[in-house]
């Protein structure tokens, strides 16, 4: 019993709980406690109630518009069907992203890599510079599939060279400027370039050796997919539930102010 207590975490798993109950029973209890005692129980409880939702309504919409809060998957890069990971640029075209093979015959390593940049380049696909953003996002992704996902290198063994961008683009634009009403989008992806290091002897108290790149082995290519993710639907679901809840209780008190003014009018004195 003892040893089950003390595995419970008070931060922040049980000071959660706490702080929420807290806030709970004091601002939505306090607010009750004084409109019960002015206006009755029940009454008290319909507006507490509707003020709650509507706030949760607010709330919420504030959340959907930032994308703070409650947010669902954020966006991330997943692995492409039907090929991820590509051991020959030469079959690109069977990871679908080119058309026709590539004819690689008689190159070396290094310059198989060069000329399939070169057709990639051709067909559409962008060359992300290091300093982009985008470029770092991609290659931790690719890291991710190619040590734990598919174990085909470890860390150390390879570096990323190039990272290929392409799709992305939203519609309906109505200028480049004003994008407010681009809902939709089509499908984005990357590849990304990886070169196999030549295993270097380690010496214990010198500098590690500096990496060469394999050039008897191809480089491994990586392509993904990105995933949009849903970071703001769970605002606005509960924006979407809380509207409907408040707009139901306000239409209660309007009911209830409605019938409460008929029947003082039907038992006031006749003129």
């Amino acid at each position: 019993m003892l040893s089950t207590l003390l595995a419970i975490d008070f931060n922040p798993g049980l000071r959660g709980i706490i702080v929420v109950l807290i806030m709970f029973v004091t601002l939505i209890g306090g607010t009750y406690l004084i409109l019960g005692t002015n206006l009755g129980a029940r009454l008290g409880f319909l507006i507490t109630a509707t003020a709650f939702a509507g706030w949760m309504m607010s709330m919420a919409i504030v959340w959907a518009i930032y994308g703070i809060g409650l947010v669902g998957p954020v966006p991330t890069w997943e692995p492409a069907e039907p090929i991820t990971i590509v051991r020959d640029g030469a079959l690109l075209n069977r990871a679908e992203v080119l058309d026709a093979p590539v004819d690689t015959t008689g190159l070396n390593a290094t310059a198989a890599a060069d000329k399939v940049s070169k057709v990639l380049v051709e067909d559409g696909w962008t060359i992300l510079d290091e300093s982009d953003p985008r470029r770092g996002q991609a290659v931790a992704s690719a890291d991710e599939i190619i040590q734990i996902e598919a174990e085909e290198f470890s860390a150390g063994e390879y570096i990323p060279v190039k990272v290929y961008d392409k799709g992305g683009e939203r519609y309906p634009l109505i200028t480049e400027s004003l994008d407010f009403f681009a809902f939709f989008h089509k499908p984005r992806y990357s590849i990304v370039e990886v070169a196999p290091l030549v295993e270097q002897r380690t010496e214990p108290g010198r500098a590690p050796a500096r990496a060469q790149v394999d050039t008897s082995q191809p480089h491994r290519y990586v392509v993904m997919i990105r995933d949009l993710g849903a970071k703001r639907q769970p605002a606005i679901f509960i924006a979407i539930g809380s509207g409907i809840i408040f707009f139901l209780l306000a239409w209660v008190l309007h009911r209830r102010e409605a019938l409460l003014r008929g029947n003082l009018a039907l038992k006031s004195p006749v003129a």
